[in-house]
């Protein structure tokens, strides 16, 4: 098991953890009922912040902020010698917690996308881990929430007995929504974007090859053109110069952020 801290990538946090780590220190927090801001980033994730002040503050006040993508493990690695040898991706990542929600009887709700998309989800979860208890789920309101509807959803999630909710609002809204939730609700809140899709089967994970090369975001693109393409087109070398910047030490990328100066109440 591992978990040696954060280190610096562009001015983001990142966690130098394991599977074993992350999911340690996700259930200890659960059973303790103690909030537990998780994030899995890949490139788009940590751009995200590196081009938002207010939203590198946030990700910055998370406790563990994990490797989603091959080239954020690869950034980690070049820059601080850490030697991870996985990554830690959030689809990933939410199977190994629910397995062992599942083992500990602590009960896990689903928050975000469609109504169809949790359905899905909750079935397959509980036909891969039949002992894991759905507490709830609630589909995104696909918009801001009111003050009188964050207190509702914050209601509902602490009478349901979760002890670990699971947020699949994509990124960065799910970032937000963790940052802004997690305090209130007292319990570890894991943003994990895709999963969702993924094991709701109602989107296909790369080939494993592609996966392994940092290849994954090509296969996502094809899924996805319109959606995706200004991300990967754009974003990808932005993230390759500003790296060679930090590795060559033309800027250190010290700056944390600045804090959110009003909540964003996404939902």
């Amino acid at each position: 098991m591992r978990d040696d801290g954060k280190k610096n990538v562009l001015g983001i946090n990142i966690s130098v953890i394991d599977y074993e780590g992350a999911v340690a220190s996700i259930l200890k927090a659960a059973m303790a009922r103690k909030p537990l801001k998780v994030s899995a980033l890949a490139v788009h994730g940590v751009m995200n912040g590196v081009l938002d002040p207010e939203h590198r503050w946030r990700l910055n006040s998370f406790d563990m902020v994990t490797t989603d993508g091959q080239p954020v493990r690869w950034a980690l690695n070049l820059l601080h010698g850490t030697a991870l040898s996985d990554r830690v991706r959030g689809p990933s990542l939410t199977l190994k917690v629910c397995e062992e929600a599942a083992r500990a009887g602590l009960p896990v709700y689903l928050y975000g996308s469609r109504p169809v998309v949790l359905e899905k989800l909750r079935n397959n979860l509980v036909e891969k881990f039949p002992e894991l208890i759905i507490a709830g789920s609630r589909p995104s309101l696909f918009r801001r929430s009111t003050d009188t509807e964050k207190k509702s959803i914050t209601k509902e999630i602490r009478r349901s007995g979760a002890r670990i909710v699971l947020v699949g609002l994509g990124c960065p809204r799910q970032e937000v929504w963790v940052y802004e939730y997690a305090d209130l609700l007292s319990i570890p809140a894991l943003a994990v974007g895709a999963a969702f899709d993924f094991h709701a089967g109602l989107l296909s994970e790369a080939p494993a090859i592609l996966q392994k090369f940092g290849l994954e975001w090509v296969y996502r693109m094809i899924q996805e053109p319109r959606r995706l393409w200004r991300r990967y087109v754009f974003l990808n070398p932005a993230f390759l110069a500003m790296l060679f910047a930090q590795f060559a030490r033309l800027t250190s990328f010290e700056d944390k952020g600045r804090e959110p100066r009003q909540t964003s109440k996404f939902s």
